[in-house]
């Protein structure tokens, strides 16, 4: 008797800990010490928001998007894990060297980070709308690195919450640049910040069909972000800056049995790109604009969502309160059918 309950107690201890240990293996294809840490900084960003149209937007131009520091609480109270923000620098950095940022634009961006950190968020902080450097990659270049390198030599002493995104969406003359320039931006950061994680995706505005022409070097606190806004027809209907094919379209329904089945096959080969690649993946972005029909961009949502979850990634939703917003500034009130659709447990 005591023979066999040892037997059984055996075999039972072996397929628990084979049943627990599995998800990490899914999570961290690597299996190394030195890749987990940045694993687990990835699971931390786990599900976030885009504070869009804002501090992105052209220094003369206003999206009337009047977001407040006080909405980071409402985020934080939702459930949410995180927030992306997406900031125009270039529009406020010297054009000469040594390109210095202005300091009350650095004030400005202070002010976020505190309070995202009172609130226990954490935060992706990128260069976003840098039109210089996608449309002419060799003059701008030198600029790009010297931007980041003010900003991580500020943000040096800020807690893990802190996380760093070199480029949005690299397009135009930057695809065939962008495999050594972000290797300039990295070193920058890397001078001042050698472990915080760095977030860096691929050409052609992140699309996961251009994952393996990501040249990365060999940097164990790198996490690779795609963006998501497949079928363009949808998910895009209606925007003013779409296409004319595009802007034109209205009532345009998501769901059908073919069309899931394509999502899944993107995320498919995200999932791949990363296990192979021992690498953790960050939807950056994803949203349907505010002209979709509700119900299918609920729907469509709901769906992203469950595929970036099944393959570990951590997320952003495009975007908090503009026209593809999960929040209605007029009313100041969730638009509750989306928000459930992003977090479906809450």
């Amino acid at each position: 008797m005591k023979i066999t309950t040892l037997c059984t107690w055996i075999r039972f201890t072996v397929l628990f800990a084979t049943f627990v240990g599995a998800p990490l293996a899914a999570a961290d294809p690597g299996g190394s010490t030195e890749r987990s840490v940045v694993f687990d900084a990835n699971r931390r960003l786990g599900r976030g928001v885009n504070l869009g149209n804002f501090l992105e937007v052209p220094r003369d131009q206003n999206w009337g998007v009047d977001i407040a520091e006080s909405h980071l609480k409402l985020i934080r109270q939702a459930g949410f894990d995180s927030i992306r923000m997406p900031v125009k620098w270039s529009d406020y950095a010297a054009t000469e060297a040594p390109y210095t940022i202005e300091p009350a634009f650095f004030a400005r961006i202070d002010r976020w980070l505190d309070r995202a950190e009172q609130e226990k968020l954490n935060v992706v902080l990128n260069i976003h709308h840098y039109d210089g450097l996608d449309d002419d990659p060799e003059s701008h270049a030198e600029r790009f690195a010297a931007i980041w390198k003010q900003i991580a030599e500020r943000y040096r002493s800020r807690g893990d919450w802190l996380y760093f995104e070199l480029h949005n969406e690299p397009h135009d003359q930057l695809n065939d640049h962008w495999n050594a320039i972000l290797r300039e931006g990295l070193a920058a950061v890397r001078q001042s910040n050698p472990t915080r994680p760095v977030i860096v995706g691929p050409i052609r505005w992140n699309r996961i069909a251009e994952l393996p022409q990501l040249d990365l070097p060999d940097d164990p606190n790198l996490i690779v972000t795609v963006h998501m806004y497949n079928p363009h027809e949808f998910t895009h209907q209606g925007a003013s800056w779409a296409g004319p094919e595009v802007r034109s379209i209205r009532g345009r329904m998501w769901g059908s049995d073919q069309e899931r089945a394509a999502l899944e096959e993107e995320f498919q080969k995200a999932g791949e790109w990363g296990k192979s690649n021992s690498r953790p993946l960050f939807l950056g972005e994803f949203g349907a604009y505010g002209a979709a029909p509700q119900e299918s961009r609920v729907r469509w949502t709901r769906a992203v969502v469950e595929q970036a979850e099944k393959h570990q990634m951590s997320w952003a939703y495009w975007e908090f309160a503009a026209g593809f917003g999960v929040y209605d500034l007029d009313k100041m009130q969730w638009r509750e059918d989306l928000l459930g659709a992003l977090m479906p447990s809450q």
